[in-house]
């Protein structure tokens, strides 16, 4: 049941606003207008104007760690020292895809394999899209296989549908307070966007 909150958000691309969306629904808020979608460049070169919009209502900009620091403050740090206290702003170590590696079971179930593939710390791996694409790779089902798994030809990381695919799972059968057992940087976010929406900003 809705608290009545709405929550906007800034994100890297679709994935990232099937996550947010998730998570705000979550906390029992109301998801806003996503914006960027446009890639990391483009969320640092914005951030200033979403940090802004946070003065005065609630925003999470969610944004991936990668390999650009070796842990989650320099870089909010670096991209934006003095937050608005109405922004949550978060940062996925090292992928987005960690969060969604961090729901083993129902990750298996969706993907068709064993439980025990899953890697259990999910925050450790170097790059969690490779291993995502490796799971699905291993998949039972063909379907998914072709759908996430890139072609050899193709010189890409990921399939053609492995976007789609995702969101698929993350709408139907993601559940972030499991995930949160596995994923600090899930958990933290969890409790940011609960207190932003329970009116216990900074």
């Amino acid at each position: 049941m809705s608290n009545g909150v709405v929550v906007s958000a800034a994100v890297e691309g679709d994935v990232d606003e099937a996550v947010v969306r998730k998570l705000i629904e979550h906390v029992g808020a109301m998801p806003g207008t996503i914006y960027g979608k446009l890639g990391k460049a483009s969320l640092r070169a914005k951030i200033a104007g979403y940090n802004n919009a946070a003065r005065h209502a609630p925003w999470i900009v969610l944004v991936d760690l990668d390999r650009d620091y070796e842990c989650a403050p320099p870089l909010l740090n670096t991209w934006l020292p003095d937050p608005s206290p109405f922004l949550c702003f978060r940062v996925a170590v090292r992928e987005v895809e960690a969060w969604l590696l961090a729901d083993a079971q129902h990750l298996a179930d969706f993907l068709r394999v064993s439980r025990s593939t899953v890697p259990a710390h999910p925050e450790e791996l170097t790059n969690p899209k490779v291993a995502m694409v490796n799971l699905a790779r291993s998949s039972r089902n063909k379907a998914i296989q072709e759908d996430m798994v890139p072609r050899q030809e193709s010189g890409r990381q990921v399939g053609p549908a492995y976007s789609s695919r995702l969101i698929e799972f993350i709408r139907s059968s993601w559940r972030p307070h499991l995930a949160t057992q596995r994923s600090e940087s899930l958990r933290r976010a969890l409790i940011c966007l609960r207190r932003l929406t329970e009116g216990k900003v900074r």
